[in-house]
């Protein structure tokens, strides 16, 4: 079993976008949709224990496995599978990751953009129900995510498999893998350590 540590640096131009259900922030009393909105763009973010805003372990893993589903490579020896259930068991991302330029990313330092979605959440609806949503995001990030790898297979074609997701996945709202262009990242920097019990 290995640790891996790698950061996630953003790519110019394609900053990451937060949209984090908001099932937790009651309406005021007579707050139309317009001013609840308005009022709570930055509770979109995701952050840890010190308000830090972080990108969440499950999509990060979630990412990766999507990647190496995509990307279909075989493994050596294994009669034609692929690395996607191998990737699916075989590493954990150890905890959400920071993300910072030059100092920790609050919700405070978020820009909003404002875009016209479906009222209900519905990807590809027409009609009438389109309304204006806002979200945060972050030109400028990098960020140390740390990878538990239980799966010796997988450990050569880690590396390779984490930088396809940068590009061809990515992260938060209007990622690749859905179409868009935001939250693509490279891996600046890769650093291996053994764990034995």
């Amino acid at each position: 079993m290995k640790i891996c540590t790698a950061t996630l640096t953003g790519i110019p131009g394609s900053p990451y976008s937060q949209s984090g259900f908001l099932n937790h922030i009651p309406k005021l009393e007579r707050e139309s949709a317009e001013d609840y909105d308005l009022r709570t763009w930055r509770e979109h973010c995701n952050t840890n224990d010190s308000g830090q805003i972080c990108i969440p372990a499950m999509g990060l893993k979630m990412a990766i496995d999507t990647t190496a589903f995509k990307l279909g490579e075989k493994v050596p020896g294994r009669r034609g599978a692929t690395y996607r259930s191998f990737f699916e068991s075989g590493f954990i991302v150890d905890g959400d990751v920071p993300i910072a330029n030059g100092k920790a990313l609050k919700p405070d330092d978020a820009e909003m953009v404002a875009i016209m979605s479906d009222s209900k959440g519905r990807r590809g609806a027409s009609g009438g129900s389109r309304v204006l949503r806002r979200f945060p995001v972050f030109k400028e990030w990098s960020g140390p995510a740390r990878f538990i790898i239980m799966d010796e297979l997988i450990m050569p074609v880690f590396p390779q498999h984490l930088n396809a997701c940068g590009w061809i996945v990515g992260l938060g709202r209007f990622r690749p893998e859905n179409g868009g262009t935001n939250g693509r990242f490279r891996v600046t920097d890769i650093k291996w350590e053994e764990v034995s019990f």
